[in-house]
């Protein structure tokens, strides 16, 4: 069961031939064998989620089942989950316990999923390997000396290496699709404010956005249409009706306009990475869709744009965390100062220091017009360079990251780290919504094909991502790891 994907799950349970229980504890099962090797979930909730299948066995039973009821899934642990650890990846909040559901974990629940566990990440999301976690770096199941990406790398893991057939991510830079193409799976970041951050964990909060994590599109509609829709508890949740994203995954893409962003095939893309993508183009000429070159011309300015803003509300957001009133908490304070400083520095990790360090400078008095203001100044003509190019194509194609997963240890110093960001940045800062299916490898490790679409395009990217599954079978590809049976 452990190389299906959710909808060919869903199919089985809908048949009969297997309940959610006799699901779930084979998954379970094979999380506890082969876990330990990659690190991907910093809690299992074993007893919640048999509790849960059974749940989701009665309902189908008395012929209430949805399409979701009795999946099995994973959530990173950056949702708030009532009664579970929740941790950020941080020792800050090791002994953290979410007294209340995120939305998403909320409306997922509502659909019957059945949540195995919480996937380990970069510490408060901030990094793009998973080598920021207090809880040890996660591995990727392709090549154990690699990392799987970053933040959801945990997700990205697990899905990967058959632990479930799917996870939920946070995008704030690429956090989705950056470890759904190092990890050989499909990662939806959806439009900026499409699904509810209510009880996400914040790190840069006019960026940050939860998104499926799966092996194909298909399991990606089927999820996002679960968690979006407006929620009155988020105030940046948009008011807007929740499509059917499976509806139209099989439209033909005859006349689709694809634009190749001349920026996203320059200097630093490697040449296998690059062949890997082109192939792709092919496959979509060969659907029908035509293909031209689009210019970005402010690409340039994304990473330094996202490294004033995202530290700076960063800063912000992490304030709370003082020893006061949760989290970690100093032995034996001298004094109120002593317990904040203190708390702060044994809770947070060497990255998360850094990014707070930038962030309270650029607010600082005296620099704030200078940097922060000057940077959103930039976001804006990086949005609008967007929706210039949509005004000529449908959709934006390229690589998803300029190298395939890289070695464990081998970015350490954080300028060359925030470079693997270069071709996801952009889109978190424009709000807009991106896809990263697998299609191809690189000295053996997968290589991410980025789709993107403007605001609120989502069943579009997912009918495009879809048609490509249809017509490769890279998405289908498995790691030795996730060969072993159950």
């Amino acid at each position: 069961m452990h190389d299906k994907t959710l909808t060919e799950l869903a199919a089985g349970l809908a048949a009969g031939e297997y309940s959610s229980r006799e699901l779930t504890q084979s998954l379970l099962a094979r999380i506890e064998r082969l876990d330990g090797s990659l690190n991907s979930f910093i809690t299992v909730t074993g007893e919640q989620a048999l509790e849960a299948a059974d749940r989701a066995d009665a309902a189908r039973g008395k012929g209430e089942a949805g399409p979701l009821t009795g999946l099995p899934l994973a959530l990173k642990d950056i949702f708030c989950t009532r009664g579970v650890k929740t941790s950020c990846g941080s020792r800050m909040l090791d002994t953290f316990t979410a007294p209340y559901d995120a939305s998403v974990v909320e409306k997922l629940a509502a659909a019957g999923i059945v949540s195995l566990g919480k996937t380990n990440m970069d510490e408060f999301a901030m990094g793009s390997s998973n080598e920021n976690s207090f809880y040890g770096p996660v591995k990727n199941p392709w090549d154990l000396a690699a990392v799987p990406g970053g933040s959801s790398g945990g997700s990205a893991a697990a899905v990967a290496a058959g632990l479930v057939p799917a996870a939920m991510g946070t995008d704030t830079g690429g956090s989705i699709r950056q470890p759904a193409a190092f990890c050989g799976i499909t990662g939806l970041k959806p439009t900026y404010g499409r699904v509810s951050r209510y009880g996400m964990i914040a790190y840069a909060s006019s960026l940050d956005q939860a998104g499926p994590m799966a092996r194909s599109a298909a399991d990606c509609a089927q999820l996002l249409g679960a968690i979006a829709g407006h929620d009155l508890r988020d105030s940046t949740s948009v008011a807007r009706g929740v499509p059917d994203y499976a509806a139209d995954l099989d439209a033909p893409l005859s006349g689709l306009k694809i634009g190749l962003p001349r920026e996203y095939f320059g200097d630093g893309l490697s040449p296998e990475v690059e062949g890997a993508v082109r192939e792709a183009i092919k496959v979509y000429e060969s659907l029908g869709a035509t293909v031209r070159e689009v210019s970005l011309p402010h690409t340039h300015y994304a990473i330094p744009a996202y490294y004033v803003i995202a530290p700076a509300e960063a800063s912000s957001n992490l304030s709370r965390f003082d020893g006061v009133r949760f989290g970690h908490r100093c032995e034996a304070p001298a004094d109120l100062i002593d317990l904040y400083k203190r708390s702060r520095a044994e809770g947070f990790g060497e990255e998360v220091k850094r990014r707070i360090l930038i962030g309270t400078h650029t607010l600082s008095e005296g620099f704030f017009d200078a940097y922060y203001k000057k940077a959103q100044q930039v976001r804006r003509l990086i949005r609008q360079d967007f929706l210039d190019a949509f005004e000529e194509v449908d959709v934006l194609m390229g690589p998803a990251s300029p190298t395939p997963a890289f070695d464990l240890g081998a970015n350490k110093d954080p300028v060359s780290m925030y470079l693997q960001d270069i071709y996801t940045i952009a889109v978190n800062l424009a709000g807009i919504p991106g896809i990263s299916v697998p299609a191809g490898f690189a000295g053996g490790r997968p290589v991410g094909l980025q789709i993107l679409g403007t605001h609120f395009a989502e069943a579009r990217l997912l009918n495009v991502a879809h048609q490509f599954q249809q017509a490769t079978d890279w998405h289908l590809r498995r790691p030795a790891l996730a060969e072993e049976s159950a």
